[in-house]
């Protein structure tokens, strides 16, 4: 699978709010972390069914709905293994109607076709009006 695919899945499972097919694309051992820490959300999800459980907690809970990731580029680098994806994402929350965009980046380490680490790199303070817009 190239890396493409999986970026392109990514953002789809994004856009469904589906943890599931996100998890799907993660080694059993994979790592995802949030360098950036937003109140609410854990610093790290280790393992492929951690990172189901914890996306279907955190995206059950969340009246955001994604309606675009847009402006997406991605970058490769010295290490075939590692690709950088920038990406916007915009949307509204259901419970008041308030737009929001969230920057974001990902570093992702991909090995076998399968997401083995990913950084996740997301505007806190967009993430918090997310929340409450």
């Amino acid at each position: 699978m190239q890396i493409t695919t999986i970026v392109a899945r990514y953002h789809d499972a994004m856009l469904r709010k589906s943890a599931d097919a996100l998890a799907d694309l993660y080694a059993e051992d994979a790592v995802h972390e949030f360098p950036f820490t937003t109140p609410g959300l854990p610093p790290r999800f280790e393992g492929r069914e951690k990172i189901r459980a914890g996306y279907k907690a955190m995206w059950g809970a969340s009246p955001a709905r994604v309606e675009e990731i847009r402006n997406v580029v991605t970058y490769e680098t010295t290490d075939s293994e590692v690709v950088v994806v920038e990406h916007e994402t915009t949307g509204v929350v259901d419970t008041t109607g308030g737009r929001f965009r969230v920057p974001g980046l990902l570093v992702l380490r991909v090995r076998d076709d399968r997401i083995v680490h990913c950084r996740d790199y997301m505007d806190a303070a967009g993430v918090a009006q997310a929340r409450t817009a």
